[in-house]
């Protein structure tokens, strides 16, 4: 959530008068919107350790003889109990008056195949941060076992070779001089890193030794001795030495205490054409090239969470959220990599098209074309260490299982969380609450959770009411509990300055707000409430206090029903650089806040999910909203894109970009459903439900100053085909619940790009207009006013079933299907059986004793597979085993149920009950013939069977088999 500011921003040192006239600027322009104002944030120009790093690689491209300066002592390499380590020393400083250590070269091999690679100073004058991995990965990871690798012999070319893998089919080379490392699996060159020999690394130095000796050549003299010749460097030289200590962006100075300490390291996708994930951008799902002939972008990706709001399409710029993993997909390989760091970051991307030569130096290297397909990106960070993770998989579920194994998996949700969210800045009073509730039930729409944004407090004072508008906050949130439902409030980092504010009083004499640059003092600048702090979560005091903020005893009027929103929490500071907090400012420990930037936003998340969860003795699961991300925000939460706009261009993009978001290992998230700013007509707002209600977090939400929206408000038959659609959404929760559950074991995203389901399927890689749920639904929104029928592509060789009519599609190709007002095209795939309950409710909760039914997709061989898995949806019980896991299978005229369970405990009271809950529909979807006889057993069942609309089969309905959800079965057709 943020405002139209309009040029009303100001540096931090501003007086506290000229502030206080921009805070009520602020208020005087919330209505009037305009678009992002881009000079309020850098570009790769404006960036000192980005530029240089990008004059590198200019000037490695212009240099005919160039190699990488880097090379590995021959003699430091070790290989131990699966760890390779060595001296990287750069040839360049050879010659430096006062040559630096080198760097320590470390190769991680993983216990689950994955590799990790480190690069770090040896012997720095201070050490450099490296405790992302502190916060980002789970557990301490296992190395492979001796008998898992094998160590080959150096060649004559002092190249090292490691053959790992389950089978041994992965391969490192790694190269001495110049340092290269190569991936490769069956022999084939997957992934390389420093080929085009771009790895650059700032030591940390002192001050006065800046340029000393790199504008000299050395020569001999006369007698033997060396000499300096003075040289006039290049435009390109002249960009490496450029903003190394203080730096400055508009009004703001960075003081940069310790220097330039960026580095940078090209990374080469072998043989593939399409890379993906580096969220957020608003862009498309596979990455379009910043660099080489004809680059839609100029510019690099840049990973920088900042507050951006009513943000800009097809634009690499940094948005709210940043996750460093790359996914590179062909149609004979598939290989990611995590470069884990939080700083800011950012990528450039280039490709290579097949049979064309425009890599970054292949052609001044081979002098000849390149004949496969490949990407080359080159990636910087500010500062920290060189720290990477290499996934070869083989299989894409291969790289989500390695990946989320160091990461972490999705949390799992409560089944409220996956349902419809009504929100808007801002239900104003209690009054206003209880109409808007009353009006869902009056016109027979479920919703599942009402939004309070910042109006809700007393002055922006987090965890209060204000008590005029909302005079009995309890009665509120028990209202909506009898229903079924919740009430969530918005929570920030920042903590109004005010001695009489419990929490800024508290934390003041706790010691828990982040320092500025002199370590001593506390930041101090602007948010929604006035002068404000911010908390620093790095500080374990810190995080302990803040947990204990949502008990019931301290969070006066909450309670077990009220759940949070963790806004703005990039975090955003309106008198900040780039609407951000000074990079410059201090951690506990003396930490420079660039070193951790990117993972403010987790650490805020985490803190406030560790308060709801311990702030009972029921053991709920937390529900916690975050807009800031990094690499584990899945463990806390969900997400959101953030401040978008009602327009169709916004409802286009938000499809690539949830399906980025869950590539990268974020499978729970949404966007803002009718767009945050400006007023959707009634055709935008029902095409975006219809298009939410398949996104992972299904939530509304508008800005203070857009017209009341709520689903009924423009009438029939629009109100009809809004509830239509959100019925859809809750029919369909069963199925939503188990994906959940998958994604919380193995990490795989939940709405899929194509290629995820079809990776031998070339047409589909760059596709992001269409996209699955799980493996058995297949989902293509309209995004464009006017239109009736859309351009589907249908994968495979199989059928599709459309969901509302059964009518019937076959691939591979595409196909021109209606698209009338009332729905958009959504098919279930052909060998898939998906659960559903079908009786309208209120809520989810109401839905809890309600029976199944079961849609049979057959294939052309008569078979089909699905899974079911139901829990309390509520607390932490399944993880003690109280839960129900089943497999239903279609296979020689028969479907069968099955406990797929891993472990098989005590049956509780809990399998019990839900397990009893019957199945009272089955519906078989492309049966060659009409189904004659159904049987259980002996019991003969009845059946209907109609011709599908199009002459796909026939569509067969089994009612009230009378058999239960939780216990074996087998039921006989012919």
């Amino acid at each position: 959530m943020n405002p139209s500011r309009g040029p009303t921003r100001t540096s931090s040192s501003t007086s506290k008068k000229i502030i206080l006239r921009t805070v009520l600027a602020l208020g005087l322009v919330l209505g009037c919107v305009s678009p992002v104002k881009r000079e309020d944030f850098k570009t790769c120009a404006q960036s000192g350790f980005c530029t240089r790093n990008r004059a590198y690689a200019d000037l490695a491209k212009e240099t005919p003889s160039w190699t990488s300066p880097f090379q590995l002592t021959p003699s430091s390499l070790r290989l131990n109990n699966g760890v390779l380590t060595g001296d990287l020393i750069n040839t360049q400083e050879e010659t430096h008056p006062s040559p630096r250590p080198g760097l320590a070269f470390e190769l991680h091999l993983l216990d689950n195949d994955a590799v990790r690679v480190r690069i770090n100073e040896k012997d720095a004058i201070a050490p450099r941060y490296d405790g992302v991995a502190d916060t980002v990965l789970v557990k301490p990871y296992g190395y492979a076992k001796d008998s898992t690798y094998q160590r080959l012999a150096k060649d004559t070319d002092g190249v090292l070779t490691i053959q790992y893998g389950a089978q041994n089919q992965n391969t490192i080379k790694v190269s001495s001089a110049p340092f290269k490392v190569e991936f490769l699996v069956n022999g084939v060159s997957t992934v390389v890193l420093n080929e085009e020999g771009l790895l650059r690394f700032e030591q940390l130095r002192k001050k006065q030794e800046e340029g000393a000796g790199d504008n000299k050549l050395i020569d001999q003299g006369e007698e033997g001795g060396e000499y300096k010749i003075p040289t006039e460097k290049s435009e390109l030289e002249k960009k490496l030495e450029e903003n190394l200590w203080e730096e400055r962006f508009k009004d703001n100075t960075d003081s940069k205490p310790r220097g330039p300490e960026s580095f940078g390291m090209d990374i080469t996708f072998s043989g593939i054409n399409h890379v993906y994930g580096i969220p957020e951008h608003a862009s498309s799902l596979s990455l379009k090239a910043t660099r080489g002939p004809d680059a839609p972008y100029s510019e690099p990706y840049r990973l920088y969470n900042l507050d951006v709001f009513e943000y800009e399409i097809d634009n690499p710029m940094a948005l709210y959220g940043s996750i460093p993993f790359m996914l590179g997909h062909s149609k004979n390989s598939t290989a990611a990599v995590f470069w884990m760091n939080a700083a800011e970051t950012w990528i450039d991307v280039e490709k290579n098209a097949e049979n064309k030569d425009n890599g970054i130096l292949s052609w001044i290297k081979t002098k000849k074309a390149v004949s496969t397909p490949s990407t080359k990106t080159h990636w910087i960070s500010e500062s920290g260490v060189l720290d990477l993770f290499v996934f070869l998989g083989p299989t894409h579920r291969d790289i989500f299982r390695q990946y989320s194994s160091l990461v972490g998996t999705t949390a799992l949700p409560q089944t409220f969380s996956i349902a419809y969210h009504q929100c808007r800045w801002n239900y104003n009073t209690q009054q206003d609450v209880a109409e808007t509730d009353a009006g869902f039930d009056e016109h027979d729409i479920p919703y599942d959770v009402l939004w309070l944004d910042i109006e809700h407090t007393n002055g922006k004072r987090y965890f209060t009411f204000d008590e005029p508008k909302f005079p009995n906050p309890t009665d509120m949130q028990r209202s909506l509990d009898a229903k079924g439902r919740k009430m969530v409030t918005i929570i920030d980092p920042h903590i109004k300055k005010d001695d009489d504010y419990y929490v800024s009083k508290e934390g003041t004499e706790l010691d828990v707000f982040i320092k500025n640059k002199d370590g001593e003092s506390s930041f101090e600048g602007w948010c929604w409430p006035g002068s404000s702090q911010w908390i620093d979560f790095y500080n374990p005091k810190a995080r302990g206090w803040w947990a204990s903020q949502f008990s019931y005893d301290r969070y006066k009027d909450s309670t077990k029903n009220l759940f949070t929103w963790n806004d703005m929490n990039e975090p955003s500071v309106f008198s900040g650089p780039e609407i951000t907090i000074p990079k410059d400012v201090i951690h506990h420990g003396n930490v420079e806040h660039r070193n951790v930037h990117n993972l403010y936003g987790t650490m805020f998340h985490s803190a406030t999910a560790q308060g709801l969860t311990q702030r009972n003795e029921t053991h709920q699961r937390p529900f916690v909203l975050s807009r800031a991300f990094f690499a584990g925000t899945q463990r806390y939460g969900p997400i959101w894109t953030g401040d978008n706009l009602a327009n169709w261009e916004h409802l286009e993009v938000a499809s690539p970009m949830l399906l980025t978001i869950g590539i990268a290992g974020i499978p729970f998230s949404g966007a803002d459903v009718g767009g945050f700013f400006g007023n959707p007509d009634a055709e935008l707002l029902v095409r975006w439900y219809q298009a939410g209600i398949y996104y992972p977090f299904f939530r509304a939400h508008a800005h203070l100053d857009s017209k009341r929206r709520e689903p009924w408000l423009f009438g029939e038959p629009y109100t009809s085909q809004i509830r239509e659609a959100v019925r859809t959404r809750y029919a369909y929760l069963p199925f939503w619940y188990t994906l959940f559950y998958e994604t919380s074991v193995d990490g795989a995203p939940i709405i899929r790009p194509m290629f995820i389901e079809f990776p031998e399927d070339e047409a589909v890689f760059a596709m992001d207009d269409q996209y699955m749920i799980g493996d058995a639904l297949l989902v293509k929104p309209v995004s464009k006013p006017g239109v009736t029928r859309s351009s589907v592509y249908f994968a495979g060789s199989e059928k599709w079933f459309d969901i509302k009519d059964y009518s019937v599609e076959q691939g591979p190709g595409v196909k021109e299907i209606a698209s009338p007002a009332n729905k958009i095209p959504v098919y279930q795939r052909a060998g898939t059986i998906v659960p559903k309950r079908e009786r309208p409710r209120r809520s989810s909760k109401a839905m809890e004793n309600d029976p199944f039914t079961l849609v049979i997709a057959l294939d052309s061989e008569g078979k089909a597979t699905g899974r079911i898995y139901l829990d309390d949806g509520e607390t932490f019980s399944y993880e003690q085993g109280d839960y129900i896991l089943r497999e239903f299978r279609v296979e020689d005229g028969v479907l069968s149920s099955h406990d797929i369970k891993p472990a098989k405990g005590k049956v509780t009271e809990f399998v019990q009950r839900i397990g009893a809950l019957r199945i009272e529909r089955l519906v078989f979807l492309g049966s060659k013939t009409a189904l004659t006889k159904v049987t259980v057993g002996d019991r003969a069942l009845s059946v209907e069977c109609s011709q599908a609309p199009n002459g796909g089969g026939h569509v067969c309905t089994v009612k009230e088999p009378q058999v239960p959800i939780g216990e074996d079965f087998q039921l006989s057709f012919e």
